[in-house]
């Protein structure tokens, strides 16, 4: 699914909007359609029923905003090893190949399905990051043969370094995102404990 289609937007929306949509359109066709149409009009409301549903599933199981803050408060009271070993083992526990790496850019390769994206976690705890460490792990990327980079912070990152990210498949995970994605990764203990 295209990350702007109606249908991601509306999954990353609250779902009572998606039940609101599909309310509307089956009260629209209730009301505006002839009644021998009408069942067609209600009917094209279901996927805007279903996606609600799966997004109201989705944010159930979401974790809550103090608990994504605790979790941020306990990643930046880390060392760059417990650190960068809790992402290892939450990759791991996801399903993914880890491959530890030597060298300034990354950390390490995960592989998953054919496909192998570098980790760079090294520069977590920095307030901002520019475009530099990006540069580093692109060019890691091109050495390593690798399909995308994924770069941890929990600092802001400025507004070339996400230009330059977006342009060469460098994912950025950053604060909350951080936060979410590693309590997300099959419950990482060592982080949400």
């Amino acid at each position: 699914m295209a990350k702007n289609s109606l249908f991601a937007v509306l999954l990353r929306s609250p779902w009572w909007i998606s039940i609101g949509i599909a309310a509307g359109i089956a009260l629209v066709s209730k009301i505006a359609l002839p009644e021998q149409y009408a069942v067609y009009g209600i009917i094209s409301a279901w996927p805007f029923l279903g996606i609600g549903m799966i997004a109201a599933w989705k944010q159930r199981r979401a974790p809550s905003a103090a608990r994504v803050t605790d979790t941020l408060e306990k990643i930046c009271a880390m060392s760059w090893r417990d650190f960068s070993g809790i992402v290892e083992d939450a990759y791991r526990q996801d399903g993914y190949t880890v491959a530890r790496l030597a060298g300034p850019a990354a950390d390490f390769a995960v592989s998953k399905a054919g496909k192998t994206a570098l980790v760079s976690c090294k520069r977590w705890k920095a307030a901002s990051s520019g475009i530099e460490p990006l540069r580093d792990l692109q060019a890691a990327m091109e050495k390593q043969e690798a399909h995308e980079g994924i770069y941890f912070t929990v600092g802001a990152v400025s507004d070339n370094a996400k230009r330059f990210a977006a342009e060469k498949n460098v994912q950025l995970v950053q604060g909350a995102d951080l936060a979410k994605m590693l309590l997300a990764m099959r419950n990482n203990k060592e982080v949400s404990a």
